[in-house]
């Protein structure tokens, strides 16, 4: 992509740490600093055209979002203006930070703007058999534990393919999760938004509200962290759906197949010039095969434990 409308640069681009599917660069010029982020295209995750993301983003920048400034987008980069801000760790964040959240959504989700969603949502896939194999051939540190949880991974597929999605579907961030977002002066940024699209509300609000509620596991989730996203949410004009397993379904969905795309990225054992880091790529594998099957068979529990008042 051409940056020149962004400015004489008074330094090299410099990679940013972190980025579970793309990379992202600094870049310091005349006009200030910017976020260059280099899209990977064989994320099967990034399903909506960039173009349909800036103008999203545009929106929701110009109705007050607290967000990086969007910019410009190329074939494959997007580029915003730098912002200054902590990172927010994956733990149970403040209910006043998860009620501004709510709200967040509830504005987003308000939005009129055009979208032409053409995706269409494929089955889950259900290669795990033929994964572990692979794994436990080629040595993987992880190979062991996937063969133990294949018949899961398994059950997750039918889950993902026969939970039913009551609606309404909202256009939306799609991705609001602790590592997605900055936190200024205590209150929230929203990163990171090329995974923007149409998105079953209950899944919206139950995976943001899980995400931000827990730690890195789920031994520890915060019911009032949870339920302070929905007041959030109802605070800034929006509707909660009925209660039921679609409210976690996208999340199990979205990490299952996440999962398995690092898993094939490992699997190739070849450092590549996009996307995370082979190490990174294991990390997110290792993850996955361990805190899925956790998720999955809690899932009876935290909809009695965050859904039922």
């Amino acid at each position: 992509m051409d940056l020149s409308h962004l400015g004489t640069p008074v330094g090299p681009m410099v990679r940013v740490d972190g980025g579970f599917a793309h990379r992202t660069y600094r870049l310091d010029t005349d006009r200030g600093s910017f976020a260059v982020k280099e899209l990977n295209l064989d994320d099967r995750r990034r399903t909506s055209p960039v173009e349909d993301v800036l103008r999203f983003e545009r929106a929701a920048f110009a109705a007050g979002i607290p967000m990086p400034e969007p910019i410009s987008a190329g074939p494959r980069t997007l580029v915003h203006r730098w912002v200054v801000g902590e990172r927010v760790p994956e733990a149970p964040v403040s209910r006043a930070f998860a009620f501004e959240i709510g709200e967040i959504l509830a504005r987003l989700h308000a939005l009129d703007v055009p979208w032409d969603d053409m995706t269409v949502e494929e089955p889950a896939p259900r290669d795990w058999p033929e994964l572990a194999e692979r794994a436990v051939a080629t040595g993987q540190p992880w190979a062991g534990e996937l063969t133990d949880h294949v018949e899961t991974f398994l059950a997750i597929a039918d889950l993902i393919d026969t939970c039913e999605r009551p609606g309404p579907a909202v256009l939306s961030h799609r991705d609001i999760h602790p590592w997605n977002l900055l936190a200024r002066e205590g209150r929230p940024v929203v990163l990171d938004w090329e995974l923007s699209g149409t998105l079953d509300l209950s899944a919206e609000l139950g995976s943001t509200a899980l995400s931000l509620a827990k730690g890195p596991g789920f031994d520890d989730v915060e019911p009032d962290v949870f339920r302070s996203v929905l007041d959030g949410y109802v605070a800034g004009g929006g509707t909660l759906p009925a209660s039921g397993p679609s409210w976690f379904v996208s999340m199990i969905g979205g990490w299952s197949g996440h999962t398995r795309w690092n898993i094939l990225r490992c699997l190739t054992d070849v450092e590549t010039g996009t996307g995370p880091d082979l190490a990174l790529s294991h990390e997110v594998v290792r993850d996955g095969v361990h805190g899925l099957p956790d998720l999955f068979g809690r899932l009876p529990e935290l909809e009695t434990a965050l859904l039922r008042r």
